[in-house]
């Protein structure tokens, strides 16, 4: 079955950086888009970084460029997100996704906590 293990999260000062990553099984990783999501409590889950199959396209929203980098190694079946000169906004919970055949699948997430 499909899984998808965020880790690297963390507890980390203003200005410090964290590298996410997500672990994916049960399907051919190589054949689809990823996408980060991050969701803080009571807010609705919001795009964060996406990446299309062979990792030369991406793209943003506005609050993370120039400090996010989203990547993926292929051949590890596995997705990163860079995070740099990180801000107390940024916490929130982050969570890797993937949408097989119709249907979005979500890892469980990892905690983000930046300090200010």
């Amino acid at each position: 079955q499909v899984q998808l293990v965020e880790s690297g999260g963390g507890l980390v000062q203003s200005g410090g950086s964290l590298r996410l990553s997500c672990a994916a099984s049960g399907f051919t990783f190589s054949n689809y888009a990823m996408k980060w999501y991050r969701q803080v409590p009571g807010k609705e889950r919001e795009l964060v970084a996406g990446v299309t199959t062979t990792g030369i396209s991406t793209s943003y929203i506005d609050s993370v460029k120039d400090r996010f980098t989203i990547s993926r190694d292929n051949a590890k079946n596995t997705l990163y997100l860079q995070m740099n000169s990180l801000k107390p906004e940024d916490t929130a919970v982050y969570y890797c996704t993937a949408r097989i055949i119709g249907r979005s699948y979500w890892g469980q997430g990892t905690q983000v906590t930046v300090s200010s």
